[in-house]
């Protein structure tokens, strides 16, 4: 199947299941998509929400964030992997919210950059969500379902896995797109036993192909 009938292929089935896929994380204020962002690493959206509902109303804005000591953050999302890592985080980007962007998240890839605990997906979450920016943000389900799908190869790095996903697929259609791999691969292609006998791409997915990388237990 050549790329583009495979890309086709893929819209239109995720077009079919996953319709209004969009964010899971939940904020109000821009901010707090970018702290929720970050505090997401390597854990789930769900605890990551959990987490935020009492955070966001115990320090409703970002003087109450600025005040609050660096204990005091890591014993509000201690329940969380890297608690520590992730308080030093939400106390260097608070500051620099306050002094350097002038209480706004900044719309641009380099002053995102220059904050603790953001990096390229970090960023391109935060410009995608807030700013429709055409970002094509890669995480650990993007990263397996784009493998599987043979839209990249097995041993591409992150970075080569969005640059392929950007070429392979129309700008307007990042935004949305971005979202139905994650749910996909969430509720769908999961890790372990994914859902492979109803799914309308079994044909092109190389690990049900190649018994390769798919775990049934």
């Amino acid at each position: 199947m050549k790329t583009k009938e495979k890309c086709d292929k893929i819209v239109t089935y995720f077009n079919k299941i996953l319709p209004y896929a969009d964010c899971e994380l939940n904020y109000s204020k821009d901010y707090e998509l970018l702290f929720a962002v970050v505090l997401s690493a390597q854990t789930t959206d769900k605890k990551v929400n959990e987490i935020t509902s009492t955070l966001f109303k115990k320090y409703p804005n970002l003087d109450s964030f600025e005040k609050a000591s660096l204990n005091e953050i890591e014993d509000n999302i201690r329940q969380i992997g890297l608690y520590k890592a992730k308080a030093l985080a939400l106390k260097d980007i608070t500051h620099k919210l306050i002094y350097n962007f002038n209480y706004k998240v900044p719309d641009n890839k380099k002053d995102l950059l220059t904050m603790r605990g953001v990096g390229n997906k970090v960023a391109n979450v935060v410009l995608i969500e807030l700013f429709n920016k055409e970002e094509f943000p890669v995480d650990t389900h993007v990263f397996r379902v784009s493998k599987r799908l043979g839209l990249a190869y097995k041993n591409d790095t992150v970075e080569k896995v969005e640059e392929k996903l950007r070429k392979k697929f129309k700008k307007e259609q990042y935004k949305l797109l971005h979202h139905q791999f994650i749910h996909f691969g969430r509720y769908y292609c999961k890790a372990i036993n994914p859902s492979c006998q109803s799914c309308e791409l079994k044909d092109i997915c190389l690990d049900v192909h190649n018994n390769s990388s798919i775990k049934t237990k």
